[in-house]
């Protein structure tokens, strides 16, 4: 179940998805069923450079923050599983600066695709979010990056800004010092 503001932006995005999926209203709560699981890549200006791969299984809330992301600037994969994510990681290789995910998908969860996406690249940013009070006490004692649902746009876009420019100095200093032993 998930509780919403209402505003113009959401209003808008619900009249994109309601054509797509099978919903239910009852003042601000609003549930989404949809049987759409297809990792969607959406590019949001030719100047994005940074790349989110977004997980998130229930289809409203991924569509609707995949709009965000996308109107912030950022080129998004938006996938509605870990398999789904594992497969569009793989095949941008190299693209990807942020892992958002909920903690819990169906099959594996966000915690252990983090996990795996990050033997691949230790440079990955990860962002969790979760609704599951539980889930996110987890996530304190590992001190992993987290929001708690529901989020708003602003504290969400803050967030990743704040994570990918923790990134690129870290990246910054790793290719300083490959140049600094290259030279020695």
């Amino acid at each position: 179940m998930l509780i919403l503001s209402v505003n113009d932006d959401v209003n808008t995005c619900w009249e994109q998805v309601r054509l797509k999926t099978t919903a239910m209203q009852v003042q601000t709560t609003i549930r989404i069923e949809s049987t759409e699981s297809k990792c969607d890549v959406v590019r949001a200006t030719p100047s994005s450079t940074e790349t989110i791969l977004f997980v998130e299984d229930e289809a409203f809330v991924r569509n609707v923050t995949n709009e965000v992301l996308r109107s912030a600037g950022y080129v998004v994969l938006a996938c509605g599983n870990a398999a789904e994510a594992l497969a569009a990681y793989n095949e941008h290789r190299g693209e990807v600066d942020l892992l958002l995910t909920d903690v819990i998908l169906p099959g594996e969860t966000g915690r252990t695709l983090a996990r795996n996406l990050r033997l691949q690249n230790s440079t990955l940013s990860v962002l969790f979010i979760s609704g599951y009070s539980e889930q996110l006490e987890a996530l304190k004692t590992e001190s992993a990056d987290y929001l708690t649902k529901p989020f708003s746009t602003e504290v969400l876009l803050r967030k990743i800004k704040e994570l990918l420019a923790h990134r690129q100095v870290w990246v910054g200093k790793q290719a300083s010092l490959r140049q600094a032993a290259g030279r020695a």
